[in-house]
């Protein structure tokens, strides 16, 4: 009797451990439930470079914090005068203004000490962890720190990003990919062999005299460094990361509306990616490669191994190039190959392989697509062994993770892939594709 007592107990308490056991391995790569709503605010392409700065902006609890406190406030006032001594002083000085538009390291570690300071289980800071960092998922490799140090993390990637647009869209900085992502301003001075010609310093000193002249507005001790980020971007015209946005609710609304009703069980896979490939004319708008990766594709979905294509990659060769990828062969495969419309989600920002994998698997996340399931991506040969064989430590050299894990190779051109949780991770040194 005593046994069978024992027995009664242990049992249901085995059950309990093994379903949080479950329940914790599944929490690593969730499924499609996905309730959290971005906050844009102003600007699309600051909201998805610099996440947690937009939070801090547009979140009134937190900005309030943050305006109100005497260090901060102070931090601010001292980047205005440093400012404003640079147009007295720098003259024709171009390296001058780039460099007090940055933050520098002392104010990047005076930041990161007063957040520590300032935060407190139960305040806004504390909520800005729980309630938008963590559920995004934009800062996912931070989410098993403490949310304080999450916090502080955040917020030196985002300086971080900020420095690193300033140099290559201001500053004339070597980009990652130099042939597509340079600086659009012819910034040497060939006469003397400067780095930045009269004229060039000329604009450098008016965008610092502009971002003086909005002192009023930028009462948050890192929206001037922000401004300038953000005002290069755009001169520069780079602003691809804010292209078709919000697409569920434009280019991809059919296909994301189709999601809701689709039965997975149905198909082998969730999606066919295919990745793009740029022409080498800036007068043709989808090269000979693209076409027949889109056919290699259509030829699947008519066999009926997915119920969506997911052609992917943005405006990237050639240089400054005005046709996109993706929107490219979406034409394609809908008016020349007959695939429904509502069967292709655009993913038009990838500027790279790597990025070609990572924002298919952020799009499956997105739309809810089921997390676990397999997908497929279906290319030429080159690319199709790149992805299997060396595309990985590409991955983590240039994104600090891998969003992919391969799975069967069912061809030459068709290779199977699990989408992975990060993904979701913000890479600061994109600012077109982050």
């Amino acid at each position: 009797m005593r046994a069978a007592v024992t027995v009664r107990k242990v049992v249901p308490a085995l059950c309990a451990l093994l379903f949080i056991a479950f329940s914790a391995l599944r929490s690593v790569e969730p499924g499609p439930k996905v309730t959290y709503k971005f906050i844009i605010g102003k600007s699309v392409v600051q909201a998805k470079n610099y996440y947690l700065l937009t939070l801090l902006a547009n979140l009134p609890e937190a900005r309030n914090l943050l305006v109100k406190d005497a260090v901060f406030r102070q931090l601010t006032q001292q980047r205005f005068d440093t400012l404003a001594a640079a147009l007295q002083h720098c003259g024709r000085d171009g390296t001058c203004y780039v460099q007090r538009m940055k933050f520098d390291s002392s104010a990047i570690k005076l930041v990161s000490d007063r957040i520590r300071a300032l935060y407190a289980p139960g305040n806004a800071l504390d909520k800005l962890v729980k309630e938008h960092l963590l559920p995004s998922g934009t800062y996912i490799r931070f989410s098993q720190d403490a949310p304080v140090e999450m916090l502080v993390k955040a917020w030196e990637q985002d300086a971080y990003g900020v420095n690193w647009s300033i140099g290559v869209y201001a500053g004339g900085d070597k980009p990652n990919y130099p042939l597509i992502d340079s600086i659009a301003f012819n910034t040497w001075d060939k006469k003397t062999g400067a780095r930045y010609n009269a004229g060039y310093t000329s604009l450098l000193y008016n965008t610092v005299s502009l971002v003086v002249a909005q002192r009023d507005e930028l009462d948050l001790f890192f929206e001037a460094p922000l401004a300038f980020s953000l005002r290069f971007i755009e001169m520069n015209e780079r602003e691809q990361a804010a292209d078709f946005e919000p697409m569920e609710k434009g280019e991809n609304a059919a296909a994301v509306k189709k999601v809701t009703t689709v039965r997975w069980e149905q198909y082998n896979y969730s999606v066919i990616l295919v990745p793009g490939a740029g022409p080498d004319d800036p007068a043709v708008p989808l090269s000979a490669e693209g076409m027949l990766r889109c056919r290699l594709a259509a030829r699947l979905y008519a066999k009926g191994y997915a119920p969506f294509i997911m052609p992917s990659g943005g405006r990237v060769h050639p240089y400054k190039t005005k046709y996109c990828e993706a929107t490219e062969m979406k034409k394609y495969l809908v008016e020349k190959l007959g695939v429904p419309s509502d069967a292709v989600i655009i993913e038009p920002h990838a500027r790279h392989t790597t990025t070609n994998m990572r924002n298919a698997a952020r799009l499956m996340y997105r739309y809810g697509f089921p997390f676990d399931n397999v997908a497929l991506t279906c290319t030429t040969r080159g690319q199709s062994s790149m992805i299997e064989r060396t595309l990985p430590e590409r991955c983590m050299r240039e994104l600090k993770a891998v969003p992919y894990k391969t799975g069967k190779r069912l061809s030459e051109t068709e290779l199977e892939f699990y989408p992975l949780m990060a993904a979701l991770h913000i890479n600061p040194s994109e600012p077109m594709d982050p």
